[in-house]
Parts: structure tokens; sequence; C-alpha cells
């Protein structure tokens, strides 16, 4: 018997230990992985094989254990839990390293960042708030004002009243005077400033199965100086026969905004023997909005809400997977690094291929499974003990030699 399967036993176990006591101190670690110690056999070169003594045991390697851990929910909105495979892409001023630990806040500038200033990277949107699912970059949360948008088309669903009375050719039509029409209905209207207008539609009976539509935006007629906007006609069935088509407005222009021009679509439109009535009415546009907050969805979407009733996507989150995660190179803070044995990150959105989604306001603790270390390091205790003794018995062996006379 040699010392040195004792001492390689007592080194194995002391590194087994520090895993352990590594494992148990990140027990309440946000994002944590547990690691486990993995040993192999050494055996001498030997010409005679068979019988050969071994000279004690060596740590084959340290390896992470990627299992989900648990998810609990906080109270901060930017918060994210990655559940199932995945990692978040976070961008070290350029440089790109991969987390669990979903503890996100916003910086002076609007950025998503970790604790360490690291910025949360994704997909960023056009001008419009489509998503472009290209390079990512670093997610920014823009707090300016969302751009007004001018009304362009209008959906009116209404039922006019078959049994209603036929108004006359004259007088013309006069928005002030009940008697040139029959029924009307308002909205809101906005112009290229964002500012209000309410856009009126006056309806007229003028023979059986016809109609004539009139047009005002704050009580003034849009041209033609009739204010006609369109004849409707409905056949027998009460279902609209004409226009079959969406019909334009006459230009109007507000005062200091743009040219506007408004597209009605009265294709839900219907004549029966009811009174008449509002089912639908819609328009396109928009004042100006302020941002009043946003929320991430499972897919990583994170859509901003405004003061204006809109919504705008701001960008989306990504995930990055790898082929072998066990692979990727611990950096510390919760942090690794790709590497030649992880082989290339896989990145999308959440939710595709075999990336996770996300679970908002809640983050996934350690998986380390605090029971089983401690079990773990009594057993972990005994091996040192048992290789000590080894060493001690060795040495006792070796006096008793040593006191041959």
């Amino acid at each position: 018997m040699g010392f040195q399967q004792g001492l390689s036993g007592l080194n194995a176990a002391s590194k087994n230990l520090d895993v352990i006591g590594n494992n148990v101190a990140n027990a309440n670690t946000v994002g944590f992985k547990a690691s486990q110690a993995q040993f192999a056999d050494v055996y001498a070169n030997s010409l005679g094989g068979a019988g050969a003594v071994g000279i004690g045991v060596r740590v084959a390697t340290v390896a992470q254990q990627f299992t989900q851990g648990n998810i609990t929910v906080t109270n901060n909105s930017l918060d994210m839990a990655v559940s199932g495979s995945g990692f978040f892409r976070l961008s070290d001023n350029g440089s790109i390293v991969y987390s669990r630990n979903g503890q996100f806040q916003m910086d002076k500038d609007g950025y998503i960042v970790t604790s360490q200033g690291y910025r949360l990277t994704g997909f960023l949107p056009d001008a419009a708030g489509n998503i472009i699912a290209t390079t990512p970059g670093d997610l920014l949360i823009s707090t300016a004002d969302l751009l007004p948008n001018q009304t362009a088309n209008v959906v009116a669903g209404l039922n006019l009243d078959s049994r209603s009375t036929t108004i006359p050719a004259a007088p013309v039509f006069d928005p002030n005077n009940s008697a040139t029409f029959n029924n009307s209905t308002s909205m809101t209207v906005y112009d290229s400033l964002g500012g209000s207008h309410v856009a009126s539609v006056y309806f007229a009976k003028t023979a059986t199965n016809a109609w004539s539509s009139y047009l005002t935006v704050d009580g003034a007629l849009v041209p033609p100086a009739t204010g006609l906007l369109t004849t409707m006609t409905f056949g027998t069935n009460g279902t609209i026969l004409t226009p079959a088509t969406a019909v334009a407005s006459a230009s109007f222009t507000p005062t200091g905004a743009a040219a506007q021009t408004l597209s009605f679509d009265f294709g839900s439109t219907s004549q029966f023997g009811g009174i008449f009535g509002v089912n639908s009415l819609s328009q396109d546009g928009y004042t100006s909005g302020r941002m009043t907050g946003f929320s991430t969805g499972s897919d990583g979407v994170i859509a901003g809400r405004y003061s204006n009733g809109q919504t705008r996507t701001l960008g989306q989150v990504v995930l990055s997977n790898f082929s072998n995660a066990q692979g990727l190179q611990p950096l510390g803070g919760n942090n690794w690094a790709e590497s030649s044995v992880s082989g290339t990150p896989l990145t999308g959105s959440p939710g595709s291929a075999s990336l996770g989604v996300l679970q908002t306001s809640a983050v996934e603790d350690s998986n380390v499974d605090l029971t089983a270390e401690l079990v773990n390091m009594i057993t972990a205790q005994r091996i040192y003990q048992a290789n000590a003794q080894t060493v001690k018995t060795q040495d006792q062996v070796l006096q008793t030699l040593v006191n041959l006379r």
C-alpha cells in the first residue's frame, strides 16, 4: 500500500466538499445552477495489464446541472423567469454573456440592465412597431410620446329604418334643420397634429330603399356645398347594394393641420324594418400619447401602453440555447460565456424551437436541493475520514517496517 491512493482520495473528497459548499452558499442565489464533482480512477501505465492496482482517484470534471429551478413571483414588473431551456442574452459593452438571472431594472437612459450594468438584448422594432428578427440589439424602453395618427378610415355598421318617411328634395340638406334628414350619428376623428374633431354623418331617405348621407366636421359641411357624402341603395332583403366599396369624402383642412380625407366603409350597414341603430363605429386615428406603462408577454414581446389608449411594440426579449450547456464557461455573477465546447448559440424568440417561455414579475430560484446537499456533505466527510484512515494505516505499516531489527 502506498500513500498516493489515500492522498488522492483526500484531495478528491476535499474538492467534493468545496463543490458542495459552493452549492450550499448559493442556495438562495437567483438563477444559480448547482455543480456536481465527477470522479475517475487512476491507473499507472503497466505492461502487465491484468491485475494492475489503481493509484488513486482524480476529479474528472465539475459539471453544472442546468435543471429548472422553482419560479417565485415578485413585485418588479421587469423581473423575468425562463421556464424551460435557454439563457438571457446580455451585452457587456458589446461582449455577449448569458445568464438565467432575470432580475432586471431600468437605467437612466431607459435600457433594461442587470445589477452589473449588462444590457438585456432582443429584437428591435421598426418605425411602425413591427419586430425585425435580425441581429439582436440592446433593448430600450423609449419614453417619447407616441406620435398622433391622422384618421383616414371609418367603418360604420348601422341599421336604417325602412319604415322611415321619405325626405322631400327641397329644402336642401341643413344639419341644423331636422326636417332635412332622418337620422344622424357622430364620432371623434383626429387630424395630423392629434387634434380632435367631431365628424357627423346624416342620413336622409330619398326613395324606397334609397338613402343619401351627408358629412360635417365640427358642424361645417364638408365639400361639396351640399355636404353629400354618398348615396346608398338596399335590396329587398335589407342588405346594402351600393356603394359596394368604401367611399371617400372630399378633402378638408383642419386649422394648422394637413389636408385630410375620410374613407367610409358602409359594408355592414343594413335597412331593416327596425328602429335606427348604430351597431359599430370605428376609426383608425388617435391623438398623441404619453407612456403610462409597459408589459412583457410570454413570447418576450414588450408592449408599451399610452395615455391615448394605444399600445406599441418596444422590442422582444430573445433567448439563446446551446447544444452543450455544460460546456459554457462560468464567469461569476450568474453569467456564462460561449466556449468551443458549448457550441454556437441558438438565438430566437421565447417559445420557439427548443427555447422556453418567459414569466414576468417572477424569478427563477437556485436549483440547489439543500437537503440533498447536506446528505452529500455527510457522505463526503465520511469519505474524507476513510481516506485519512488509509494514510494513517500506511504510516503505521511503514513505522513497523522501520522498527524491524
